[in-house]
């Protein structure tokens, strides 16, 4: 998941992402027009690795290979935190859920987290993907292999 947080940080992550990983493209808070742009060399080193890119936030963009959290043109991801929210995303149309926060993260300092238990709880037996975020990385990504995720999802794990 992209974020302002990265900072030049990002390139180097888009470069070790294995192919046919996702990201999705947040940075909400920069003008209209500077976000077009950052999107659009995302959207350049994405056709250029094989990756899947996905926007967040209303505006289409040029190159997106789909949608974060709401209905579009391709592959849509939704963000859920409970089996509520995950039922009704896929009654929504979404094709894969990013289930949050699994770990503590520091972009939601204090928030209560699933663990991988409740997570087990709350995703077994959907019919979708399962991606995990929340303060995961690779060490937590194996602890939670065991429920046969999809895969996971990472702000701060990428930075460096």
């Amino acid at each position: 998941m992209t974020d302002p947080r990265l900072g030049d940080a990002l390139w180097d992550a888009l470069a070790r992402l294995p192919r046919g990983s996702g990201v999705i493209f947040r940075h909400y808070q920069l003008p209209a027009a500077e976000r077009r742009a950052l999107f659009g060399r995302v959207a350049k080193v994405a056709r250029r690795r094989g990756l899947v890119l996905l926007r967040a936030g209303a505006e289409p963009m040029r190159g997106e290979s789909g949608t974060h959290g709401q209905r579009g043109r391709g592959l849509t991801t939704w963000p859920v935190h409970s089996r509520r929210e995950a039922v009704a995303a896929i009654r929504a149309g979404a094709d894969a859920l990013l289930v949050s926060p699994i770990f503590p993260t520091r972009s939601h300092p204090g928030a209560p987290v699933l663990g991988p238990v409740r997570l087990g709880l709350l995703i077994r037996g959907l019919p979708v993907p399962v991606i995990a975020l929340g303060g995961m990385d690779t060490d937590k990504a194996k602890r939670l292999k065991p429920l046969r995720i999809h895969g996971w999802a990472a702000i701060d794990a990428w930075a460096g």
